[in-house]
């Protein structure tokens, strides 16, 4: 089975489109998201469509959390906070519902998909977690985990000694078993260097992983972004 998975939308529907052109031809099954569907980017309500309409499983990110629940917004800065609000104006009642009833975690094909560190915490980012705390969740016994909430793409191992780390780039990799994490970047805001819109193509029989760069209209989310007054440094990300 083919798994795309993706992460981080942020309500940037050009480049969730560019994604969705960009996987048309592979044949994929099923389509996990990592959570973050909205904040940040103009449309969010449109990502939100789009991503339901596909019938994509979904997991909460930690802008679901802080949309559907006010008390969490105590955890974004001053910018992110303004953002969630004007986010929040954006989405419909039947949007809102649908972020409340995220789970915070999915499991599939014998992996775990979690925003941010598993089994299913959706603010802690993956690069706080200590080499401790990693070989804590390695020794539970699962095999493979896929994280998001970084923007950055990145693979954490466990060989049964010590813990290795490493950026992924525009490749294939092959999983040999071995418990790891896999970070998936980001579609909608990536903030690993290079702009284009990131994903992953999992294949569950053979253990491939692609990475896929996808690229976008950059410049039409950002004129959006502007008319919808969203803060500036939401468009300067993206660039």
């Amino acid at each position: 089975m083919l798994v795309a998975i993706l992460s981080d939308i942020h309500g940037n529907i050009e480049a969730l489109d560019a994604v969705w052109l960009d996987m048309a031809p592979l044949q994929v099954e099923r389509v996990v998201c990592l959570g973050d569907v909205v904040g940040y980017g103009p449309d969010p309500e449109e990502a939100v469509i789009s991503v339901r309409e596909r019938g994509v499983l979904c997991c909460m990110g930690n802008h679901e959390l802080g949309i559907v629940n006010a008390s969490e917004r105590a955890w974004f800065n001053s910018t992110a906070q303004k953002g969630l609000g004007l986010t929040a104006s954006l989405l419909s009642s039947a949007s809102l519902l649908y972020m409340a009833s995220l789970p915070r975690f999915i499991c599939l094909a014998g992996a775990r998909f979690v925003h941010g560190f598993p089994p299913d915490d959706v603010t802690t980012y993956l690069f706080h977690v200590g080499d401790d705390e990693l070989q804590a969740w390695f020794d539970r016994g699962e095999a493979l985990t896929f994280v998001g909430h970084t923007h950055e793409l990145g693979l954490v191992g466990w060989n049964g000694t010590e813990v290795s780390r490493r950026d992924l780039v525009r490749e294939n990799f092959a999983l040999d078993g071995s418990p790891c994490i896999v970070n998936a970047g980001s579609v909608g805001q990536p903030r690993d260097g290079n702009n284009s819109a990131k994903y992953l193509i999992w294949n569950t029989q053979t253990g491939l992983v692609e990475v896929r760069f996808v690229p976008y209209d950059i410049e039409r989310t950002v004129a959006k972004i502007h008319a919808r007054g969203f803060p500036e440094y939401y468009a300067t990300r993206l660039r």
